[in-house]
């Protein structure tokens, strides 16, 4: 048997009650090396070796402990570590139990491996292929910590609703810094290169900011690439609305009398009373039919969106979610988007494509102006809704900016205030409106993307 770091062999009742423990051992080991790659990322030769000796004695690649081999490639030449890592840093259950403190050297030789892709990213340039590595491990983390693929990221499963702790806008931060030292406008020149980037937020957001000084082949692939991103964030969205939606079954409207809505249950039910026991026959007085008519009315949803730098995520899934409600029937959407200026994108609200190349991220705030252009556009009151989506930040128009909602408000407008719109939920609204919107009635809407949903429902039905 090998020896382990203590210089005594574990032995099969475990260590003495005097000894140290070997399995604390080899576990403070591997923890001990994961810490000094993520703050130094120069090797330290003694635990190295001592870390590829513990990896070895318990029968795990030596790739486990390559940063620059990716999770994806360890789980092609080791198919059999690939449920290992599925549910790997999960709470668990079963934790008050007997431990297993093998199993716990083992899961810490993986969990180091998945935190060290992730989270000790270097700072040199990044190429495309290393910006792909880094996303697909880290989709080995949400994985390890039980979230569906891009349930941290705000990726396809943008309506996830997992943050693992406060995890999502750190991994969002850690990907923006590799896009930021990506070559990007060289990246996209090259279609070979631009076929390996995977659209995220942070990469739109890059290309957003960037448009104006992208032509030709960068600019046709920078296009695809948001056009990708959008058609990925409408797919989770319009399940979400569609499920949201539905509205209430009218009554009031008579059931259409044809054979495919007649309820053949209810009409024997209530015919029971005319059946013949000699004849063995039901004899039928009346047919019953089922509602099929929803109850909708003719509504109004006026969209305004801060599309300042701080508001990016939100510009984008803002104008998705709008351009889903404004394909419902019966729904008159408007989507205005404001710096110190505001703009109608509402001609364009059907392609939310179109609205974001149209949109201009950065620059200050000015919600007075926003609201000018908003106001005009309620016709009436009590069958619309405003949903306001800012950080709030407008300095010294605070006051004329609080006082047109307020009125907006009073005339019988739904208000929805949302400090953002993203995947994650987080969200930072200035104090002085958050106390405001809470007296008057209209507390500000947590920033996950699910909650507006949520809101809009009892709007829509």
């Amino acid at each position: 048997m090998t020896e382990d770091l203590s210089g005594q062999p574990p032995g099969p009742a475990g260590p003495s009650p005097a000894g140290p423990d070997p399995y604390d051992n080899r576990r403070q080991v591997l923890y001990w090396r994961l810490l000094a790659r993520l703050f130094d990322g120069e090797e330290q030769p003694s635990l190295e070796s001592a870390s590829l000796g513990v990896v070895e004695d318990i029968g795990l690649p030596s790739a486990l402990l390559d940063p620059g081999t990716s999770l994806d490639s360890v789980v092609q030449r080791h198919p059999e570590l690939a449920d290992e890592f599925d549910g790997l840093m999960a709470p668990d259950d079963d934790a008050a139990g007997s431990r297993d403190r093998a199993a716990e050297v083992r899961r810490a030789a993986l969990v180091s491996k998945v935190l060290l892709n992730v989270f000790a990213t270097g700072s040199s340039t990044v190429t495309a292929e290393q910006l792909a590595r880094w996303q697909s491990d880290a989709g080995w983390l949400e994985r390890s910590l039980g979230c569906p693929p891009g349930g941290l990221r705000g990726g396809r499963a943008a309506g996830a609703g997992l943050d693992a702790g406060g995890l999502g806008p750190e991994l969002a931060a850690i990907e923006a810094d590799l896009v930021g030292r990506m070559r990007l406008r060289e990246v996209l020149a090259d279609p070979a290169l631009a076929a390996r980037l995977t659209p995220s937020m942070s990469l739109i957001e890059q290309l957003l900011r960037d448009k104006g000084n992208l032509s030709g082949v960068a600019l046709a692939n920078a296009k695809s690439l948001i056009r990708r991103y959008v058609d990925e964030v409408a797919e989770v969205l319009r399940t979400q609305v569609e499920k949201a939606t539905v509205g209430e079954l009218d009554r009031s409207v008579p059931p259409k009398r044809v054979f495919r809505n007649l309820d053949l249950d209810r009409t024997i039910w209530k015919n029971l009373t005319n059946w013949s026991p000699e004849e063995e026959r039901l004899y039928v007085d009346r047919l019953y039919y089922r509602h099929t008519v929803r109850r909708t009315t003719p509504q109004r949803l006026i969209v305004v969106v801060d599309q300042s730098g701080s508001m990016v995520d939100s510009m984008v899934n803002c104008t998705v979610l709008a351009s889903i409600f404004a394909g419902l029937p019966k729904v008159d959407v408007h989507l205005i988007a404001y710096d110190t200026r505001s703009i109608d994108l509402t001609p364009w609200v059907h392609d939310p494509f179109d609205v974001l190349l149209r949109t201009n991220l950065g620059g200050g705030n000015d919600g007075p102006v926003a609201m000018a252009m908003a106001r005009p556009k309620i016709a009436e009151p009590k069958n619309t809704v405003m949903v306001w989506i800012s950080d709030f930040y407008e300095f010294d128009r605070s006051q004329p900016l609080f006082e047109g909602i307020e009125a907006v408000h009073r005339s019988g407008v739904k208000f929805i205030p949302v400090g953002s719109v993203t995947s994650s939920g987080r969200q930072e609204v200035n104090p002085w409106f958050r106390e405001r919107f809470k007296a008057l009635g209209t507390p500000v809407v947590s920033g996950h993307v699910n909650k507006l949903v949520h809101e809009l429902k009892t709007f829509l039905t």
